[in-house]
């Protein structure tokens, strides 16, 4: 019997652009439960590296660390390679130093936010509880601890009421949140997929957008809010003043995962599935306008022009992206994983403490 197949084909300038921006990427599939490192050989072409870890979800990308969610627990790596250093070839080695056993809470997206101006040093986890809908934090003794949740849900209860998904962090504090509908009874954001989709500014509980189709993946940058309207195709801004929502790009695919670096966007496009969850969203009449096939990979947008500049087409075995994020000043990362024994084998010592 033979193997699934994956084929991962970059567009011409892609390792190009890789290059230029002294950048590498990572992004997750749940539906394949790999998470994958995207880098330059050294021969400049395409570096393609992935370990698995089921239903990874959610990421996040700070300094040396990045941060995941998986089907019960969130977790955080090391690269443990000091600059100008390498292993195998590789300049960055992404080591599990630790991890949060949550449950299955279908964790989303994640960030780090900064404590209070008093203890600038502390920063915490936080994520987009999709089960409770709600804003959640780690605990050491427990599950998770909420945080916050939108004033139309009456009840914290394990019940995904409106698909909470999307955080968008500003000054270093979760500010806006996305979700599938306002609707308060257990997955009740089913029937309100093609148009019941908000934004959801969490310090005034204020609902400063309606009308999207599944919006996923808000992110600040440029002095403005982005996010994926991902049932209908379109990556674009908030018009906060106005409250509208303005296309920027249309994208042949279902948009989940989105990540910055100055003038440019990288977001995710998944193949619909043929289930009700992704029917009869207006995504695919454009598709059928446009005569195209939904597909999945990575899109590069140039935010000045609005097009898309290049891209990486996944086929094969992988259907379904969900995150991804920028590893700035990295060429070509890899990760170690569990199953093999190779988890053993690497220790790291660090600074010498006196007691």
């Amino acid at each position: 019997m033979n193997k699934p197949s994956l084929e991962i084909n970059a567009s011409r300038q892609f390792t190009s652009w890789l290059y230029e921006q002294n950048l590498s990427l990572s992004f997750t599939t749940y539906q394949a439960g790999k998470l994958f490192f995207i880098g330059l050989q050294p021969n400049g072409e395409l570096s393609v590296f992935e370990r698995s870890f089921e239903r990874c979800m959610g990421l996040y990308a700070n300094g040396s660390s990045l941060y995941m969610s998986s089907l019960y627990q969130l977790w955080r790596f090391e690269n443990i390679i000091q600059p100008g250093q390498n292993h195998q070839g590789y300049d960055a080695l992404y080591l599990p130093q630790m991890s949060y056993v949550t449950g299955d809470l279908d964790i989303h997206d994640i960030a780090l936010s900064r404590a209070e101006e008093k203890d600038l040093g502390s920063q915490k986890l936080v994520f987009v509880n999709t089960l409770f809908s709600c804003l959640g934090t780690v605990s050491e003794t427990h599950s998770f601890v909420p945080l916050w949740q939108p004033t139309f849900i009456s009840k914290l209860a394990a019940e995904d009421r409106c698909h909470l998904n999307g955080l968008a962090m500003q000054q270093g504090k979760p500010k806006y949140i996305t979700a599938v509908s306002q609707s308060d009874v257990a997955e009740g954001w089913r029937e309100h997929r093609a148009n019941g989709g908000c934004v959801i500014d969490v310090e005034s509980n204020e609902i400063v957008l309606q009308g999207l189709s599944m919006p996923h993946s808000p992110r600040w940058h440029q002095e403005k809010l982005w996010l994926l309207n991902s049932g209908a195709g379109e990556f674009g801004f908030v018009d906060l003043k106005r409250g509208v929502f303005e296309p920027v790009a249309f994208c042949p695919g279902y948009l989940r995962g989105c990540t910055f670096h100055g003038d440019f966007a990288v977001v995710g496009i998944s193949q619909p599935r043929h289930n009700k969850t992704f029917s009869g969203l207006p995504l695919d009449e454009k598709l059928q306008q446009k005569n195209v096939e939904p597909r999945c990979g990575l899109l590069v947008i140039d935010l000045r022009s609005g097009d898309i500049v290049h891209s990486l087409r996944i086929e094969g075995v992988v259907l379904e992206l969900y995150d991804v994020v920028a590893l700035l000043g990295v060429r070509r990362p890899m990760a170690i994983g569990f199953r093999s024994d190779e988890i053993r084998r690497v220790v790291t010592v660090g600074s010498d403490q006196n007691l």
